[in-house]
């Protein structure tokens, strides 16, 4: 039984190892949040710099001191994410921020959450080879995302925002890489 575990911890690490590294560069992201209770949308546009981060550089070490982790724990590997996003519309605004990840076994460690400041784990998981699957949960929220590398130039990533058990809101996203 240990075995098994071992070789699925492994392969989830190695798939996130893969997908950091081909992910690696400058993306523009053409996205649409859907609020499923106001029937409304919200378009955004972000231009993202991703870049792979190896295993104990001192900015993973760094995350590790974060997440109160002992200070022999490595992570397999990291990404920084830096983005300029612009929100379309009549109330349009600028955003412009930046996250670190670290994956250390079937855990993506990040600096902050979607809604907080605050440092988060997310479960990982991949149904295919292209895919990683993230959930996320805190502040009685829950973040499903699953992002998909379609061939060399594009990804797509579709994120699904529970609270209290109920959906919503859905964001689904299209990335051309720059």
């Amino acid at each position: 039984m240990g075995s098994s575990f071992q070789t699925q911890q492994l392969s989830i690490e190695s798939l996130a190892t893969d997908i950091f590294l081909r992910s690696a560069g400058q993306w523009k992201s053409t996205r649409r949040y859907y609020t499923l209770k106001q029937e409304t949308s919200q378009e955004v546009v972000s231009f993202l710099e991703i870049e792979f981060i190896e295993s104990g550089h001192p900015i993973l070490i760094d995350l590790a001191k974060r997440h109160g982790l002992k200070d022999d724990v490595i992570f397999v590997c990291g990404s920084q994410v830096s983005w300029d996003s612009h929100y379309c519309g009549p109330e349009g605004k600028q955003v412009k921020g930046s996250t670190i990840f670290g994956v250390l076994g079937d855990i993506l460690y990040r600096d902050r959450g979607f809604a907080t400041s605050k440092p988060v784990t997310a479960q990982l998981s991949s149904p295919n080879p292209q895919s990683l699957c993230l959930k996320t949960e805190y502040g009685g929220s829950a973040f499903e995302e699953e992002i998909k590398l379609v061939g060399q130039q594009y990804r797509t990533r579709q994120t699904i925002i529970s609270r209290a058990g109920e959906e919503h809101t859905i964001g689904q996203y299209l990335e051309k890489r720059i």
